[in-house]
């Protein structure tokens, strides 16, 4: 007999805490129960990228890295790193590196058997797991291997950011972090580092150049489907935060009586759902005679559109008409968020 857990149920208060997600270093400051849950949940809802970062080891370094300006995509990324010694440093190297994580929910689950190896019960459960999918290291600045206790040092450094990205991203079930990090490695030993918090944008150019799927016809001012056409007249690409303003006319919507102008999210997560995140209802009549307007808000701290890393974010316009006793009619458009 196989049993899942139902929420509330005396198995799942037991097994609260006892599930944990991770990820490396520099990113793993909230490794384990609060990067799991109960199954059907998600565990990253709750958490800000930047909370997943230890700003150092806690060993004999401190510092700080300080940005001259916000980083963006395949923009370059200037600044100062100032560092002190409060015990001896000593190791093979050290080097600036930018890493970029992927963070990821998974579904995960466990039989439980008896004995004779019969399943009796079956628990499933939510974690995150993460990964470095970049960790360049750059040569320029030299960073001392060696520093004494109470020594410093402190100088500029300019690096590439990545070229075609992807930006910090909070896809809700994934995320997205990047990080600047000095690190020294420390023979038979655990290494040493100092971390900041690197917030990414998305490049608006990489967007209107079309690379990956983000761009194109979502930056299109005005798009047709037969005789339909859906025109967005506020600046593309919208920004989070800001209302993206959409009239849409339909002569043959007929039907129906009632219909909707919709903003969809879509993500290839993992664990990843389509989220309806901006709703505004119309009459059919509206979009027969060309009058249908909606203005659309973009959810504050909305992931921009973005492929990279093997994750994918997308935005839709999509506009439908609720018909009674037959199915809904429905077209659709891209649109770009940054």
């Amino acid at each position: 007999m196989s049993l899942s857990f139902n929420v509330g149920g005396m198995g799942d208060l037991m097994s609260v805490g006892q599930h944990k997600g991770s990820a490396p270093s520099p990113f793993d400051a909230l490794d384990g129960p609060a990067l799991a849950g109960l199954e059907g949940s998600h565990p990253l809802h709750a958490v800000q990228a930047e909370q997943l970062l230890r700003p150092s080891d806690s060993g004999p370094v401190t510092g700080t890295i300080v940005l001259d300006h916000p980083a963006r995509v395949g923009d370059g990324i200037t600044g100062t790193i100032t560092l002190t010694a409060t015990a001896p440093v000593d190791s093979r190297g050290a080097a600036l590196r930018l890493v970029g994580l992927r963070l990821d929910e998974v579904r995960r689950s466990k039989d439980n058997r008896d004995a004779k190896g019969n399943v009796i019960s079956t628990e499933r459960w939510v974690e995150a797991q993460g990964k470095l999918f970049s960790h360049d290291a750059f040569v320029d600045p030299v960073i001392p291997p060696v520093i004494e206790a109470g020594g410093t040092w402190s100088g500029p450094f300019a690096i590439p950011a990545p070229p075609l990205g992807p930006p910090t991203a909070h896809l809700g079930e994934s995320i997205i972090a990047w990080a600047l990090e000095v690190r020294w490695d420390v023979p038979h030993g655990s290494d040493h580092f100092v971390a900041m918090y690197l917030p990414l944008a998305q490049h608006p150019d990489l967007l209107r150049a079309g690379v990956g799927q983000q761009g194109g016809n979502s930056l299109l001012a005005e798009m047709s489907m037969g005789d339909a056409s859906i025109e967005v007249t506020s600046s593309l690409p919208a920004s989070a935060g800001s209302e993206i303003v959409v009239k849409v006319a339909w002569p043959s919507a007929r039907g129906g009586e009632k219909g909707r102008i919709e903003l969809h999210r879509r993500t290839n997560a993992p664990n990843g759902i389509e989220g309806i995140i901006a709703s505004v209802p119309l009459d059919a009549a509206d979009l027969i005679g060309g009058s249908a307007e909606a203005h659309l808000l973009v959810p504050q701290g909305s992931a921009p559109s973005f492929d990279g890393a093997g994750l994918q974010v997308t935005y839709v316009i999509r506009v439908l008409v609720d018909r009674r006793f037959r199915p809904d009619a429905a077209i659709e458009r891209p649109v770009a968020v940054t």
